[in-house]
């Protein structure tokens, strides 16, 4: 019978330290704690699995807090022990020296009972075999679950269970006597560790008494509910969440021994599910007026709009979860449906700015394109082109708003496209100018020509004088400068040519008076043309058919009308030979069918 005794005041203790741990320690559930006792000290295992986070010395402090509240003893070790499940040595070890404290006169008169308690429960438990078919509580461990390194070094513990009967007769009755001593001191601590523990559990919240945690929880349960359906605003749900947290921290305190255990796990289940869902709500809130207040500024970049339309999407995906029949359903419909408004305008206005954007990047692509072609342009063609192509890229990024966050960038392009598309335009202008120019001079130079076969001198020099001015104006940086260069040396010289014409022609003037004088009577007699090689005399038909009349109608008898015409002819061959001399140009008259009538060479 004291194998089952000791066995199961080392399991009401391990049982204790279990159920503290759940209370006290977080994930306290995946803790194993085992006791036992060697060499009249007690020994506690906890174990974890592998990749729990432990805190030691929270470990440590609730351990020697449950042994504090156990009936008092004087001056005894506890040996600690925390290692991970699997391992053979433990990674952690405290020894805890339990002192009486000021318990009063009865703890205190009860010292040496407590001492007698302990070594009895020490040689009970000592007693007790584990390794015996009849031993299978899990909260008990054999020896070697205390393997335990001093300094790196290994130290074998003796067999705590190795009983105290098997000890040999060498002793001597002195000894003997000695151990009834620890056997009585361990009886009685247990007795008061059975008694102390019993009166702790029993004392744990609805245990024994009325449950008013419970009660509470089922009324927070059903007026949370009415309290979230009719709330207005944010502090309001949260002041029902707080109360959720407390009340379900209060559910916490019950031990696992309680009737009211289970109802308290699913009250804890459906208040935790209610304050987690107010939390996704009131964590939307936040999301969404983090997201209002940054609409308030104008977004510089792409990467601005779409972190607000992150915002957006994080406060409405938690309230798009909310079922409609549930409590929180009213309060958050509202809301999500203006949330999804400025998602939606966020949505637009990344549409447009990637328009924009869309537009900056082509303007770039459009630019390069202007670029190459001003590097290799050489004709008017050449530069229309550039100019057109550098016109385009400017009217791209013109009309990128302001509010845009493109504008920036396309406001530093424009500084620069616009002083390219002004030289660009200037010298495609530049060009156009020379090219006509330099055709206006090839057209005024043909009709100088002209004049000149017609012996227009004054006229043949004017044209002349405007073809070499038109040619000599063909601006340097044109690609017609060249072309007009290689006009200016002959057109000098048949402006030179025509001068000199022109002051022979000038010099003529009154030869052509004299002739005009001589060849004009009561009909016309000649006509006439001056040139360099001589003065050319055409006798016109009215004079020939005079002068045939005259010599047809002369008779033996009457001779003067042939006389008077041969008379005529002499005295204007006479008259244009003087003519001829005046003007040092050979004179050469010919009748209407072109035959050479009189030659005159002056000086002759």
């Amino acid at each position: 019978m004291k194998v089952a005794v000791q066995q199961e005041d080392l399991e009401l203790l391990a049982r204790t330290l279990q159920e503290q741990f759940l209370a006290q320690v977080p994930s306290g559930e995946v803790f194993q704690i085992k006791c036992a006792v060697n060499k009249d000290e007690l020994m506690i295992l906890t174990q974890h699995p592998v990749g729990v986070t432990v805190d030691t010395q929270q470990i440590f402090a609730v351990l020697e807090e449950v042994l504090q509240s156990l009936p008092t003893y004087r001056e005894q070790q506890v040996q600690c022990f925390l290692r991970v499940s699997g391992d053979k040595l433990p990674y952690s070890k405290r020894s805890l020296t339990m002192k009486q404290g000021n318990r009063g006169v009865e703890e205190q008169g009860s010292r040496e009972a407590g001492e007698a308690m302990f070594s009895s429960f020490s040689s009970f438990s000592s007693s007790s075999s584990i390794s015996s078919p009849s031993s299978s509580s899990s909260l008990l461990f054999p020896p070697q679950d205390f393997p335990y390194t001093d300094e790196n070094q290994e130290e074998e513990l003796e067999d705590p269970f190795d009983p105290l009967a098997d000890t040999p007769n060498l002793l001597t009755n002195q000894t003997k006597r000695r151990q009834v001593q620890p056997i009585l001191l361990g009886a009685a601590l247990v007795g008061i560790l059975v008694f102390g523990s019993g009166a702790y559990l029993l004392t744990r919240p609805c245990v024994m008494f009325e449950c008013k945690e419970i009660q509470a929880a089922e009324k927070l349960k059903t007026e949370s509910r009415q309290r979230i359906s009719r709330a207005k605003s944010e502090n309001e749900l949260v002041t029902v969440q707080k109360q959720l947290e407390v009340t379900s921290a209060d559910l916490i305190t019950i031990p696992g021994w309680s009737p009211h255990y289970q109802q308290a796990e699913e009250l804890k289940i459906s208040l935790f599910g209610q304050s987690e869902k107010i939390s996704q709500v009131v964590k939307a809130l936040h999301v969404a007026a983090t997201a209002t207040q940054k609409t308030q500024t104008r977004a510089n970049s792409l990467e601005e709009l779409q972190a607000r339309q992150h915002l957006w999407r994080q406060a409405i995906a938690p309230l798009e979860a909310i079922d409609p029949n549930s409590e929180l359903y009213g309060f958050v419909q509202p809301r999500l449906i203006k949330y999804r408004v400025s998602l939606q305008t966020v949505n637009q206005q990344l549409l447009a700015q990637e328009r924009w954007l869309k537009k900056l990047t082509a303007a770039k692509a459009v630019a390069s394109v202007a670029t190459q072609r001003e590097a290799s342009a050489k004709s008017l063609s050449d530069w229309r082109k550039v100019q057109s192509t550098w016109q385009i890229a400017v009217n791209a990024l013109i009309v990128i708003p302001q509010t845009s966050p493109a504008s920036q960038e396309a406001q530093k392009l424009l500084l620069n496209y616009k002083p390219k598309l002004a030289t660009a335009r200037d010298r495609a202008t530049k060009e156009q100018l020379a090219a006509k120019s330099y055709q206006q001079a090839l057209t005024t130079a043909k009709q100088a020509k002209v004049y000149e076969q017609q012996n227009q001198w004054q006229a043949a020099v004017i044209y002349w004088t405007q073809a070499l001015q038109t040619a000599k104006q063909i601006s340097q940086d044109s690609t017609y400068y060249n072309q007009a260069q290689s006009l200016t040396a002959p057109y000098s010289a048949a402006l030179q040519q025509a001068q000199e014409k022109l002051q022979i022609d000038s010099s003529w003037q009154q030869t052509r008076t004299d002739l005009n004088k001589t060849c004009t009577s009561e009909i016309r007699i000649c006509t006439f043309t001056i040139n360099d090689k001589g003065i050319t005399v055409w006798l016109s038909s009215e004079y020939e058919q005079v002068m045939q009349s005259s010599l047809f109608n002369a008779n033996p008898q009457n001779s003067s009308p042939a006389i008077g015409a041969t008379n005529h002819w002499q005295i204007l061959q006479d008259a244009l030979a003087i003519i001829s001399d005046n003007a040092n140009l050979p004179l050469f008259i010919y009748d209407t069918q072109g035959q050479g009538l009189y030659t005159h060479i002056p000086g002759g």
